[in-house]
């Protein structure tokens, strides 16, 4: 079963009350009585599926475990106030694992001030997963959607794209392999993803900044689902893409297509966003005090069946697909 018509299956049985942002979004928003809106996200890792237990050490796991749900309030704008983490761990795992594992999940909850306030454990026979909850906050009426993007609307994300599935092809073709600088770096991208919390809430505070998502499933899937929820199309220019000097390396050295890298491969967390074109300047001038980047890469148009050209490629791109 499609992940995403899955989620459509159970959305249609369950309706949110009044007000209530529920299930189709980056987190479910409830409005509070004090002017704000309380962000709630959850998000799960399996090994075998997310990560291999035999390459990733036990602080990377907590830390990606803790930023990939950090990622999902920053898409929305909002400021993290807690997080609650629930894990199935087997027998067989080395001494000082679990104490490695909150460290890693320590370290990047810390840098956003964001506590672990509870969970729950247990026994699993093979296999490590991990699940958290993450709860945030923003001034009411605020956060930023995916269903807000306008014809018009230039696309935009905040920093480069493909580094992360470089790192994951690294560590496919050989787990737990001896890497030079260059191959650590990218797969360190992958394992330690940045959650672009203070990005978010900036541009949640642009009144230009429409629709906004993390980029968790590449660009060629989740841009979608902003025109599909916005019910608008778009044209991206695949040569504007922001593509680091690491990425364009390693894929000269091992003959990949870094396009592709950038558009399908995901696990970037950074901030995919919509922004009309007389708020640029401003934008773009806000961002680069804070000492933040901003790339436009395509413009939304107003066809309403959620179609994406790709200007100056020379396919169709579709990004990561769970359950396929």
């Amino acid at each position: 079963m499609d992940e995403f018509k899955l989620i459509e299956k159970i959305r249609g049985r369950f309706s949110a009350p009044a007000g209530v942002l529920g299930i189709g979004d980056d987190c479910a928003v409830l409005p509070q009585k004090s002017g704000r809106d309380s962000l709630v996200s959850t998000d799960m890792l399996m090994e075998g599926v997310h990560f291999l237990r035999e390459d990733i050490r036990a602080f990377d796991l907590g830390w990606k475990s803790a930023a990939v749900n950090l990622s999902d309030i920053a898409a929305m704008g909002g400021v993290p106030v807690g997080s609650f983490l629930s894990f199935s761990l087997p027998g067989n795992l080395p001494e000082g694992w679990t104490d490695e594992f909150i460290e890693g999940y320590r370290s990047v909850s810390g840098r956003h001030r964001c506590p672990l306030l509870g969970g729950d454990s247990c026994s699993s026979p093979d296999r490590i997963c991990v699940n958290v909850t993450v709860l945030g906050q923003c001034p009411s009426g605020t956060a930023r959607k995916r269903s807000d993007a306008r014809p018009g609307d230039l696309i935009c994300v905040t920093g480069p794209l493909g580094d992360s599935a470089a790192g994951l092809r690294l560590i496919l073709e050989a787990p737990g392999a001896a890497r030079t600088g260059l191959e650590s770096r990218l797969v360190g991208r992958h394992y330690r993803p940045q959650p672009k919390v203070n990005e978010g809430v900036l541009l949640a505070g642009q009144e230009g900044v429409h629709a906004m998502m993390d980029i968790s499933d590449g660009v060629a899937s989740d841009l979608r689902h902003i025109l599909k929820a916005s019910h608008v199309s778009a044209v991206v220019d695949v040569r504007s893409l922001p593509l680091s000097e690491d990425l364009l390396k390693i894929c000269q050295e091992r003959g990949w297509d870094p396009v592709e890298l950038a558009l399908e491969g995901g696990e970037d967390y950074e901030l995919l966003f919509t922004l009309a074109p007389d708020s640029l300047d401003g934008t773009v001038a806000k961002m680069h005090q804070n000492g933040f980047h901003l790339y436009v890469t395509g413009t939304v148009t107003d066809e309403a069946g959620g179609q994406l050209e790709w200007k100056g490629g020379d396919r169709d791109f579709m990004g990561f697909r769970h359950f396929r």
